[in-house]
């Protein structure tokens, strides 16, 4: 299996196609906008600030200095950019009086961005205060690949004539079984109960398959899947 991560360190170690490397890493960056955002802001970064130090952290990623001076341990992409942000943080606040901060290539206009991807995880701030900014950015990191299932999967309902379908069912996919009420939904939906629960086991085993396709991008092989969703299940646990 050929993923985003892959394509970028084979052509690291090989130099090769750099151009399909590139478009590759942009696209995974986009991912961890928000953990990268929420991290900066833990540190005490006023937001105006913090929004100049995520852009220019991920303009300094697309140019490959970054994650060349991290200590490049492979496998999850996850780990690497945690480790190259403390490292840029770390350069940056030496170099605070040095140069104006935001870098001269935006990797993607912030309120364009804010409006693209709204986060639907509400974490209450009298506990979030207490966190550490790594815990933070592994569960903004998580809700983050979440919602791009989530959406992924909606949109797939609406080109096939079903979005009122998801819409009404997407918040039962992650429940419990004993949890959902599938007599209201099939009132709400005007269908029999046992339609109702066919269509919340195919929406169910749809957006499983996308959330392990959108992990799967962000790790070197198919042999680390399966912990980067035990990872992700674990830090959206401790958002509850």
């Amino acid at each position: 299996m050929t993923t985003r991560w892959s394509i970028v360190l084979s052509c690291t170690d090989s130099q090769g196609d750099e151009e399909k490397a590139h478009a590759a890493l942009a696209e995974l960056c986009k991912i961890y906008w928000r953990p990268v955002f929420a991290f900066i802001c833990r540190q005490g970064h006023s937001v105006p600030d913090a929004q100049d130090l995520t852009q220019d952290f991920f303009a300094m990623v697309l140019k490959g200095r970054l994650l060349q001076r991290a200590d490049r341990s492979r496998g999850r992409f996850r780990s690497l950019v945690l480790k190259a942000l403390q490292n840029f943080l770390h350069d940056a606040v030496d170099k605070r009086h040095a140069r104006k901060r935001g870098g001269d290539v935006q990797f993607v206009s912030w309120d364009d961005w804010m409006a693209e991807a709204p986060s639907h995880l509400s974490i209450p701030e009298q506990d979030s205060d207490k966190w550490s900014p790594e815990r933070i950015f592994d569960v903004r990191w998580a809700a983050t690949v979440v919602e791009r299932a989530l959406r992924r999967l909606g949109d797939e309902c609406e080109k096939r004539g079903r979005r009122r379908v998801f819409d009404v069912l997407n918040n039962c996919l992650a429940a419990e079984r004993e949890d959902v009420s599938y007599a209201k939904y099939a009132k709400t939906l005007g269908l029999q109960e046992a339609a109702v629960k066919r269509l919340v086991h195919r929406l169910r085993e749809r957006y499983r398959a996308l959330l392990r396709e959108e992990v799967a991008q962000t790790v070197e092989g198919p042999n680390e899947i399966d912990d980067e969703l035990r990872y992700l299940c674990a830090a959206l646990s401790a958002a509850e």
